[in-house]
């Protein structure tokens, strides 16, 4: 699976370069800069693929998971919090961010112990700072790295060749967010329980959108130029750190989440 995976995002970023241009090419600015969909067509056929596999498995069984009792779906997206931190934190740092990313640590180590592995958030609870997460995109973004193209995945949704190229570090460095330890054993997160907490994130994210993404779907003229538009703009936003985003939609299919933005 680790294999397959470093096949697509290598075989994606070579494609991006190759055939997009100077669009295409991540190129370091201190303008912002907007992202061209160099790949409409293409990005169009994918998008059409991911709603038809949404409609048939993704909604139905995020409906599913709706059900759950609330404080099992709130402990789920708790502890999925916790362990992105361990994205959060060396992107604090690189990004210059030091002393949120002491805050984010005093968070990971309290919420991974008396918050039994983050399910509970107590550093919440302690009055620590509200927490904002990070990747490596945002980080080369904050360094002036443009977007390059936006991409359409199949399955993992929307992003740009530089937030691609932000998750490919997550991959060949070796899974770092999950190469944590476990208990008294020191063991550590398997494979499978990687593609295991990428899903149930995606999984807890649809399920808290449903409505919101069907009001989008229902009131757009053109939903893909919708959830584009959508997605570029909160990328800007995080980057930028802005706190102009209004309502809660974060993601389809996507690692991340993103917002929904006026």
């Amino acid at each position: 699976m680790k294999i397959f995976l470093k096949i697509i995002l290598i075989s994606i970023l070579l494609f991006a370069n190759a055939f997009a241009g100077s669009d295409g090419k991540l190129e370091i600015s201190k303008k912002s800069q907007s992202t061209k969909d160099c790949f409409e067509p293409l990005n169009r056929a994918t998008f059409a693929f991911n709603m038809g596999l949404d409609k048939a498995v993704f909604k139905p069984v995020a409906k599913g998971y709706r059900k759950l009792p609330t404080p099992i779906k709130n402990g789920t997206g708790n502890a999925l919090g916790n362990l992105s931190n361990l994205i959060t934190i060396p992107n604090n740092v690189l990004q210059g961010e030091l002393k949120k990313a002491g805050v984010n640590t005093g968070r990971l180590v309290i919420n991974s112990t008396i918050g039994i592995l983050g399910i509970i958030d107590v550093a919440d609870k302690m009055g620590f700072p509200k927490y904002e997460k990070e990747d490596y995109g945002q980080t080369f973004g904050k360094w002036g790295v443009g977007p390059g193209c936006y991409l359409v995945l199949p399955v993992l949704g929307p992003t740009t060749v530089r937030d691609t190229a932000g998750s490919f570090i997550n991959i060949i460095g070796g899974d770092p967010w999950y190469n944590t330890s476990v208990g008294a054993n020191n063991e550590f997160l398997t494979n499978k329980a990687f593609v295991a907490s990428k899903t149930i994130n995606g999984l807890n994210s649809r399920s808290n959108n449903i409505d919101l993404i069907d009001n989008l779907e229902k009131n757009s003229l053109d939903f893909y130029a919708s959830v584009r538009s959508m997605y570029l703009q909160n990328r800007e936003i995080k980057i930028s750190n802005k706190k102009n985003i209004k309502g809660n939609l974060e993601i389809i299919y996507n690692e991340g989440d993103w917002e929904e933005i006026d």
